[in-house]
């Protein structure tokens, strides 16, 4: 835009006033698409439970799976080098090939602590949700001492929503909590 004008800035006048006023670069964080009917359906749930007491909250079992990286980093990172040193140890993050595999676990809480946490061998499908549900479902609602009036919250991954689960989660009487789609995706 300035060339346009006739006006010449050299790179570094521009960075100096950009830090000036305290911009700087940095990775883009990572965000859930969230198209008008996500939107809708997430200040729908919001509306409707916003004045809910807080025992509701307490009751809620909450739920999710996680791939945890063994060697190397998910994400990539910045550093500040100088013109020929890409290959110093400093500026370089080690690999090892195909990527030095992942492990994933499943696992609860409530506002009283932690339930279980489950190691799940291979890809998680919907067999292994109900699998995981069976041995541990019922063990951490007792651990944590959440009584009769307690929730059960997943998110809507398919696996989650299959028929299959459908069918255990109301043959063993589990109330699930409403979940829109695309919530809490993406906590900073």
């Amino acid at each position: 835009m300035l060339e346009e004008t006739g006006t010449k800035v050299s790179i570094s006048t521009v960075k100096r006033v950009l830090y000036r006023h305290n911009l700087k670069g940095r990775s883009e964080r990572k965000k859930a698409l969230l198209q008008n009917r996500h939107k809708k359906a997430r200040l729908r749930f919001a509306t409707a439970r916003g004045d809910k007491d807080r025992t509701l909250w307490r009751n809620v079992l909450w739920s999710d799976e996680t791939k945890i990286q063994l060697f190397g980093h998910n994400d990539h990172r910045y550093v500040w080098r100088k013109k020929g040193d890409a290959c110093k140890p400093k500026n370089t993050i080690p690999t090892v090939k195909h990527g030095g595999g992942n492990i994933m676990f499943w696992g609860c809480f409530a506002a009283g602590g932690t339930g279980a946490i489950h190691k799940i061998d291979g890809v998680m499908r919907k067999e292994n949700d109900v699998d995981i549900l069976k041995q541990h479902l019922n063990t951490s609602v007792r651990k944590l001492k959440l009584g009769r009036k307690w929730v059960f919250q997943m998110d809507n991954d398919t696996k989650h929503t299959s028929k299959v689960l459908a069918k255990w989660l109301k043959d063993n009487k589990v109330k699930v909590l409403e979940w829109p789609s695309q919530a809490l995706t993406s906590i900073p």
